[in-house]
């Protein structure tokens, strides 16, 4: 899990990726959808503040004491944005008490498993924390081929695989789906 013992190697994947889709640290989904842009740069230092605060959580995997990639989740109170957010509200039956809105996998570990093993963790680490409601935005690949270093929110087919169901579509390949994850016994 991402925390201040594993910063150091989160740090190191990002900064081997140039800081990750345009350098945006994996704080895009933290920020206010109302706020001012830029409201959380320097954005490195931000999401080491928010892993001391225990706000910014992400089940990582490792290869020895290396970060291959992770999936980011939390609360959706410290995960306020998502992508196409008009669409996502206008069809809005419920808040989920978890979301799951970014895979993130370093070049040469792409299409190995990777994010199927990190969301794998992520589930287990919410239902340790008592489970819920837990909701992911994917893409649907079939409908639009994607290159897999775009795939920021995960494959429809992988969360099918783990059990989610599809609630409905908010962009042209975008999904909403959702699972209840109960709590570790």
């Amino acid at each position: 899990m991402l925390d201040e013992s594993t910063w150091p190697a989160f740090a190191r994947l990002v900064e081997a990726n140039g800081g990750i889709f345009g350098g945006c640290w994996c704080i895009a989904f933290h920020l206010d959808p109302r706020g001012p842009k830029g409201q959380c740069k320097p954005y490195r230092e931000t999401k080491e503040r928010l892993v001391r605060e225990g706000r910014a959580q992400a089940a990582l995997v490792f290869d020895g004491e290396d970060a291959l990639g992770w999936c980011q989740f939390g609360p959706t109170a410290d995960l306020p944005n998502i992508k196409n957010r008009k669409n996502y509200e206008a069809g809005m039956d419920m808040l989920p008490d978890w979301r799951l809105p970014c895979f993130f996998v370093g070049k040469g570990y792409r299409k190995h498993g990777v994010a199927k093993l990190a969301l794998r963790a992520a589930l287990d680490e919410i239902a340790r924390l008592g489970g819920g409601v837990v909701e992911a935005y994917p893409f649907d690949v079939e409908a639009v081929k994607t290159s897999s270093s775009f795939l920021h929110a995960g494959t429809v087919r992988m969360f099918l695989t783990e059990g989610f169901e599809l609630v409905r579509q908010i962009g042209k390949s975008q999904w909403v789906v959702r699972k209840t994850i109960g709590p570790m016994t």
